[in-house]
């Protein structure tokens, strides 16, 4: 499988950029400087590493994609925000106001993970929109699995605003997705 008479064995250099820093194995750590320049850093500033505590919150995907996620979800003050799309799945954000839900939804093709980041909230789930057999309160690190298919909703039950991020595979939202606010996303549902 490798070559020691070749710099560029497969799978890995032996160094980055040429630097023999692995000694004479196969080296996993160089780095892709064309990946580098094509997905700039998520975090704004002169550093750009990850103790920055602003974050570009976008859609960068389909690029590779290094984030906090809980600086990124505690910083979007919008409904939801998709932080990365690809052909087989998508990252979005999302920030929900008190008494504020999600609304009773069902994604028919759409396997879904929330995490939530920040807050309380109650989800209720089911396998018709008018019989939920799933009810359970949730907070800080509660992570919610929605199999295809399944009526679900979340609703912001506490004082302070709830903030979570959502895996949905395949993607549910168009690329770029921001809706500032929920009455934003259902008028985007409806065209």
């Amino acid at each position: 499988m490798y070559q020691n008479n070749n710099f560029h064995t497969y799978p890995y250099r032996y160094g980055a950029y040429g630097n023999n820093t692995c000694g004479m194995q196969p080296c996993p750590y160089w780095i892709n400087s064309l990946m580098q320049t094509a997905n700039p850093s998520p975090y704004v500033g002169s550093l750009q590493t990850r103790n920055t505590t602003r974050i570009n919150l976008r859609d960068y995907g389909p690029q590779p994609l290094v984030i906090n996620m809980d600086d990124a979800a505690e910083q979007n003050n919008a409904f939801r925000t998709a932080l990365w799309t690809g052909d087989h799945l998508q990252v979005t954000l999302m920030s929900l106001n008190p008494g504020e839900d999600i609304g009773l939804e069902v994604h028919p093709d759409v396997d879904q993970f929330i995490r939530i980041e920040e807050g309380r909230g109650r989800v209720v789930m089911g396998s018709m929109e008018n019989q939920m057999d799933i009810e359970e309160n949730v907070s800080d690190d509660y992570v919610i699995i929605i199999p295809a298919g399944t009526w679900h909703n979340l609703t912001n039950t506490g004082n302070s605003v709830l903030k979570l991020f959502s895996i949905y595979a395949p993607p549910a939202h168009p690329q770029g997705t921001v809706h500032a606010t929920k009455q934003d996303a259902m008028e985007a549902e409806m065209m």
